[in-house]
């Protein structure tokens, strides 16, 4: 299934180099606090993604993994970012902020190279992996200094920083992965291996994001330990998560990560359940609010259906592996909803637009943010499928809400092209439906896309299903979680607003008249063109990229949301039809 998509993107070293030292005087001028804080973390982020560049491209030029100055002196700023990170969450945001390494080694090695190509770490904007729990879980694992630690790339490049700072260890070492997603193998040029392997009877601690499905990239560099020496015995594991690698997993890989040891901190123990007061989402988010938080719950992984009383059975199913970290904050009479929404400087786009949208009327008011939690204020009301209002109403809720963004919020970032979408349908369908529909597809969205040349991307909501939109007591109709699925984990991003009408037209299961009066809305008020060649591509994509999600999530899940998944692509498929028989 063609469903994820990696955030990647050129830019020449100088103006990151630069970019990087303004963020760490920046960090070193700020006053104490979590805000200070935060800022530290965003420059280990941004230089996390940079050294990364620098190491693939170095991996490429060498046919593997080597020593090389840039990767040494790049290792040591990671290392003294993430010390400095360690002192600050140990201080409770309180002290100086200094910095043992700067990055002049960094930039006199690297100003003749041409653009990098650099990658966003998903784990970091997605998946809620913090920097604190590997520092944490460091410091736990209690293994000595002498530790010999190596990351995964990408994030684990970053991720074994930290691991290494909490062991007070040396700088540590990246490894890039090869090779078939669930045998994935390492190659390590003489010297670097050299190094490595100096001294074999010391502890080794394995550091990435996962495992996955296989936990083959974990495996790889373990087999490598093993082979040129390592006793099993030596091996650490530091994971984002306490469970065991995925179906794909071999045998010898199940084994040794039952016999190993595995350090894991968890999200919730650092910043959710038992902190002291400085480090607690909690008082935080009382903090931005302006009073004592009383409850907060975890409505993560479908567990928003309890809040819904009765009407918990005929809410969607919960796709737990991409749905974000949520919770409830109550205090009093009012509540908020706090989601990560990613660490890094994009947050801060998130509250602008969710300020633009809350100031027109469309959505709810956004407090703030913290530590990569969006805080909003908490809406009462009916899903709008269950509220008394007749379709027109609905319609034209619709149509003045995608106008809005259509006219007002320009794409701050790309998206898929139109080829990529088309591939990606017809990739999901052929899996799911046959060759023959994927080729019908395939060929109507070839025969339409010569109507998309000049179709302006825009800041679309990427997310119209109809428990999405709220009616509040006094009859105001509210959009809700409209404010980052066009940079989520999946290859969509910014498209034209036809994306987005194509997904209204699905979800409430238009009829074709229906949908020529959105469109009339949209067209007029909207200032775009938008014909029927549009609409049916967007339609086809849109209907591809659900059937490819909900497929990938039916086969992923433990069986507790199978049923509700089953029956979500069912519908997608059922709407394909008619679109496929024209």
């Amino acid at each position: 299934m063609l469903v994820y998509g990696d955030v990647e993107w050129l830019e020449p070293p100088g103006p990151v180099i630069k970019r990087i030292e303004r963020a760490m005087l920046a960090c070193a001028n700020a006053p104490p606090g979590r805000q200070r804080h935060e800022l530290l973390v965003q420059t280990f982020i941004e230089t996390a993604e940079f050294v990364q560049g620098l190491a693939d491209r170095e991996f490429d030029l060498n046919g593997g993994d080597d020593v090389s100055l840039v990767q040494t002196a790049a290792a040591k700023l990671l290392l003294a970012q993430a010390e400095a990170i360690l002192a600050s969450w140990q201080g409770h945001f309180h002290g100086e902020v200094s910095f043992a390494a700067d990055t002049s080694s960094l930039r006199d090695n690297v100003n003749c190279i041409q653009p990098l190509r650099m990658k966003q770490a998903e784990g970091y904007a997605f998946y809620a992996v913090y920097p604190e729990s590997y520092l944490l879980a460091a410091m736990q694992s209690r293994l000595p200094s002498e530790t010999v630690v190596i990351g995964i790339r990408s994030i684990g490049l970053s991720l074994a920083a930290l691991v290494a700072a909490g062991l007070g260890a040396s700088p540590a070492f990246s490894l890039r992965p090869i090779g078939h997603p669930f045998r994935r193998q390492v190659n390590i040029k003489a010297a670097l291996a050299d190094k490595i392997l100096a001294r074999t009877q010391v502890d080794f601690a394995i550091v990435d994001e996962g495992p996955g499905l296989s936990g083959s990239s974990f495996a790889s560099v373990a087999n490598w330990l093993e082979i040129n020496g390592v006793a099993p015995s030596r091996l650490h594991f530091f994971p984002s998560h306490g469970g065991g690698p995925g179906a794909r997993a071999s045998s010898l890989q199940r084994r040794r990560w039952q016999e190993r040891p595995k350090h894991v901190v968890p999200i919730s123990d650092v910043i959710v359940n038992a902190p002291p007061a400085a480090l607690s989402l909690q008082n935080w988010v009382g903090e931005l609010v302006g009073r004592p938080i009383e409850t907060f719950r975890d409505i993560s992984g479908g567990n928003w259906r309890g809040l819904a009383g009765d009407r918990s059975e005929n809410w969607p199913p919960s796709h737990r592996q991409m749905e974000k970290l949520k919770f409830v904050a109550t205090a009093g009479d009012q509540s908020w909803h706090v989601k990560f929404a990613g660490l890094g400087r994009s947050i801060a786009q998130k509250v602008r637009r969710g300020t633009v949208l809350h100031e027109a009327g469309f959505a709810p008011c956004v407090i703030g943010s913290c530590h990569g939690f969006l805080i909003e204020e908490w809406i009462k009301g009916l899903p709008i499928a269950a509220a008394a209002m007749n379709r027109q109403e609905i319609l034209a809720a619709i149509g003045r809400y995608l106008s809005f963004r259509a006219r007002r919020l320009p794409a701050l970032h790309g998206g898929a092209s139109f080829l990529t979408l088309c591939r990606m349908a017809t990739t999901n369908i052929k899996e799911v439906a046959g060759f023959e529909d994927a080729a019908r597809l395939g060929q109507i969205m070839q025969e339409k896309s010569s109507s998309l040349r000049h179709l302006p991307a825009v800041d679309t909501d990427n997310r119209l299903h109809k428990w999405e939109w709220l009616v509040t007591d006094d009859g105001r109709i509210q959009k809700t979680d409209a404010l980052d699925h066009n940079s989520a984990h999946d290859l969509i991003g910014c498209q034209p607003i036809a994306w987005d009408l194509a997904g209204a037209c699905v979800e409430f299961d238009l009829s074709p008249t229906e949908r020529d009066e959105l469109v009339d809305i949209v067209a007029k008020d909207g200032e775009v063109g938008l014909d029927d060649d549009v609409l049916v591509f967007f339609e086809a994509a849109y209907l591809g990229f659900q059937v490819g999600l909900w497929s990938l999530a039916l086969a992923t899940d433990d069986g507790q949301e199978k049923e509700r998944i089953a029956i979500a692509l069912h519908r997608y498929r059922r709407r394909l039809q008619p679109l496929l028989e024209c």
